[in-house]
């Protein structure tokens, strides 16, 4: 036996609209702005990477965190805290150790994902407007399915964070022992925000209480539990600031090596 709905008595037909959309606000603005900000920051970072100079300071022990850990043998001594192991070959980043790891976390970002989900592929490019393709099966196939890995991604950028902390601590330095300038209130702003940024992620919110049924028993947890959840809400914020960072303190630490200028020195 079938049955078929039936429109409630009185009720109006549905209007027959011809247009994709009844927008009429710039809801094409969020996706170009997206498309653009993220195509100059990967060009930017690109070129940086594989241009192997201008990424060390050796005065004050000043390393961009496009090179870090510097593990090729290419690297400057003084700069390969981690040891030189892979090959100097100008098609292989000096950084190959963690690149591949953060550009994984990145992309398979839940907040990314959404951003070029919507700008690059146009799925869709904005709410109440239609998807740009005709066939949709989500994250289920590939290449998509990898994006579960983002759980596991996020172990090697928090690793790497802890690596970017480190070298802050080693640029404290000057050539007369303790030292202290622009370029370290650079670098450690870029970690703090690399930290929340890390930290923010959904990932890491579910590894902290997403297990936990009981709250009350379990206060410590709770509490990184909600501190994470308001650092999470600020996700979005968060991944756009630390691309900045990143690329202000590369480019700070690439002018000082390129000597187009100088450091301000606090002390040292």
């Amino acid at each position: 036996m079938t049955t078929t709905a039936t429109r409630p008595t009185g009720a109006k037909p549905r209007a027959a609209i011809d247009a994709k959309t009844l927008r009429t606000d710039r809801w094409w603005l969020a996706p170009v702005l997206t498309v653009i900000g993220l195509t100059a920051w990967v060009v930017y970072a690109t070129v940086r990477v594989f241009m192997q100079k201008w990424y060390w300071i050796d005065a004050y022990h000043y390393l961009t965190p496009f090179y870090s850990p510097c593990v090729s043998k290419g690297c400057y001594p003084a700069a390969a805290e981690f040891g030189r192991f892979i090959p100097d070959n100008p098609l292989i980043p000096f950084a190959a150790l963690s690149l591949p790891f953060l550009l994984l976390f990145r992309l398979t970002c839940y907040y990314y994902r959404k951003a070029y989900y919507r700008s690059f592929w146009l799925s869709p490019p904005a709410c109440a407007v239609p998807d740009g393709h005709a066939k949709y099966s989500g994250e289920t196939r590939f290449p998509l399915i990898f994006q579960n890995a983002h759980r596991y991604a996020f172990y090697a950028a928090a690793l790497i964070s802890l690596i970017n902390t480190w070298d802050a601590v080693l640029a404290m330095h000057s050539p007369t022992g303790f030292g202290f300038g622009l370029g370290n209130v650079i670098l450690w702003i870029n970690v703090i925000m690399l930290w929340a940024y890390t930290i923010s992620c959904h990932s890491c919110r579910h590894i902290i209480g997403g297990r936990l049924k009981h709250f009350s028993k379990h206060p410590v947890r709770y509490r990184a539990w909600t501190f994470v959840s308001k650092l999470n809400a600020r996700h979005m914020g968060l991944a756009w600031i630390t691309l900045a960072t990143l690329a202000i303190t590369d480019f700070y630490i690439m002018g000082l090596a390129a000597h187009w200028w100088p450091d301000l020195r606090f002390i040292g």
